[in-house]
C-alpha cells in the first residue's frame, strides 16, 4: 500500500513538472509572437528573442559561403559591357519600392497606357472646344493650384493628375469662365482622394477659393468630371516618368545630384503652366526636363547620354520643340507673369534652383544625332 501511495506522489510530481514546463514554453512563445506597436519600432534592435542570434549568425555564414566570384570565360567588348551595366542601373538598388526586378515591364506598360486616347487631352482643345476660357486662363489657373497644394501640403502627383484632368475635361465639355475655378478645385478633390492618404474634404476647398462656390457645387462638378472621364482616373503624368529618368541622370552627377533632381522637378512644374507642352507626351516632357536640367547645370557639357537615350526612348533632336519652350519658360520668355512656380522653388529646401543661371542660347549640336556629327555620348554606366 505504501509502495502504491509512493507512486501516486511520483506521478503527480511529475505531471506537475510536465505542466509547469508546459506554461513556460507557452510563455515563451507568446512572448515570441508579441504584437509590436509602430512607435516600438525603433526599440526592436535590443531585443533578442532566445535563438533567433544565433540563427542569423548561422545564416549569414550561410549566404557567403554561397557567394562565389566567377571569372568571365571570355572578355567582353565595349559596348556589350555598357549594355549590361545599364540594364543593371533598375536591378542594383536594395529598395523594395524601386520594383528592380521588373520595373522595365512597369514602364513599359505606363509608356502603352500614355498614348491611350481616352488618358490623352486634345492638343488644341482651347482652339476647337473652348470658346470662352483662353490659354492665359489656363495658366493662370495652374498657378493658382501649386499654391493651393503647397498650402495643404499635398504630394506632386496630386498636382499633376490635377491638371491631367483639367486638360482632359476640357477637352470634353465647353465651359465658362466663371466655372474655371470651380472646375480646378474638384479636379485637385479627386486627385487628392486618389493620392493622398489624407486628402483635404470638400469644406477645405470651398474655403481655398473665398467660398465662391458652394459645397453642392463642388461636388456637383466632381460627379461631372468622374463621368466625362469614365472614371479612368490613373494615368502617368511627367512626373511619372521624372523618377526614373532622374535617376539614371544621377549617375554621373554625383556631386549635383541633389540639385538636379530639385532642378527637374521645377522644370517638369513649369511645363504644366504652358498649353504648348500639352501636345507633348509625359515621357517626352520628362525627357527634355532631364536634358535642360543638364544643360543648365553644365551647360559646355552634352546634356544627352546614351544611357537616357535607352531608358527614355527619345534621341536629342526629339526633344529639341519641347526643350526649347520649357526653356523659355525658365528663362521667363513664355508665362512671365505667373510666379507661384517660381517663388515656390526659389526657397532654401529647394536649393533655390529658381534663381540658377542659364544660357539664353542651347547650341544646335545639342540637337544633333551625337553618333553623326561625332560628339562623344557621356557614359553613365561608368558610375553603375
Amino acid at each position: 500500500m505504501a509502495d502504491q501511495e509512493n507512486c501516486v506522489r511520483v506521478t503527480r510530481a511529475a505531471a506537475k513538472k510536465r505542466t509547469a514546463d508546459s506554461a513556460w514554453l507557452t510563455e515563451e512563445k507568446v512572448v515570441s509572437k508579441k504584437r509590436v506597436v509602430l512607435g516600438d519600432i525603433s526599440n526592436l534592435s535590443k531585443v533578442v528573442v532566445s535563438g533567433k542570434e544565433n540563427q542569423k549568425k548561422q545564416t549569414k555564414g550561410k549566404l557567403k559561403a554561397k557567394t562565389r566570384v566567377v571569372k568571365p570565360a571570355f572578355k567582353a567588348s565595349k559596348e556589350e559591357t555598357e549594355d549590361d551595366k545599364s540594364a543593371d542601373i533598375d536591378a542594383e538598388s536594395d529598395d523594395p519600392q524601386m520594383c528592380g526586378h521588373y520595373v522595365s515591364d512597369i514602364y513599359e506598360y505606363l509608356r502603352q497606357m500614355e498614348v491611350d486616347p481616352k488618358r490623352r487631352p486634345l492638343p488644341d482643345y482651347i482652339e476647337k472646344v473652348q470658346k470662352d476660357v483662353s490659354t492665359n486662363m489656363r495658366g493662370i489657373l495652374v498657378d493658382w493650384l501649386v499654391e493651393v497644394a503647397e498650402e495643404y501640403k499635398l504630394v506632386s502627383d496630386t498636382l499633376y493628375i490635377s491638371v491631367s484632368y483639367i486638360d482632359r475635361y476640357l477637352s470634353l465639355n465647353a465651359l465658362s469662365r466663371q466655372k474655371l475655378q470651380l472646375l480646378g478645385v474638384s479636379s485637385m478633390l479627386i486627385a487628392s482622394k486618389y493620392e493622398e492618404i489624407n486628402p483635404p474634404n470638400v469644406d477645405d476647398f470651398c474655403y481655398i477659393t473665398d467660398n465662391t462656390y458652394r459645397k453642392e457645387e463642388v461636388v456637383k462638378m466632381e460627379a461631372d468630371i468622374l463621368k466625362a472621364l469614365k472614371f479612368e482616373l490613373g494615368n502617368p503624368t511627367v512626373k511619372t516618368f521624372l523618377r526614373r529618368f532622374t535617376r539614371v541622370a544621377q549617375e554621373d552627377y554625383e556631386a549635383c545630384s541633389l540639385k538636379l533632381e530639385f532642378l527637374g522637378c521645377y522644370l517638369s512644374e513649369l511645363s504644366l503652366l504652358d498649353y504648348g507642352c500639352v501636345k507633348f507626351l509625359p515621357s517626352m516632357v520628362a525627357s527634355s526636363v532631364i536634358f535642360l536640367a543638364r544643360f543648365i547645370i553644365q551647360p559646355k557639357r552634352h546634356p544627352w547620354s546614351s544611357a537616357m537615350q535607352q531608358y527614355s526612348g527619345y534621341k536629342a533632336s526629339d526633344l529639341k520643340e519641347c526643350v526649347l519652350i520649357v526653356h523659355d519658360l525658365y528663362l521667363s520668355r513664355r508665362g512671365v507673369a505667373l510666379q507661384a512656380v517660381r517663388e515656390k522653388y526659389k526657397q532654401h529646401k529647394f536649393k533655390c534652383v529658381a534663381t540658377m543661371p542659364a544660357c539664353p542660347e542651347i547650341p544646335d549640336s545639342y540637337f544633333e544625332d551625337v553618333q553623326e556629327v561625332g560628339v562623344p555620348l557621356i557614359e553613365d554606366v561608368e558610375a553603375v
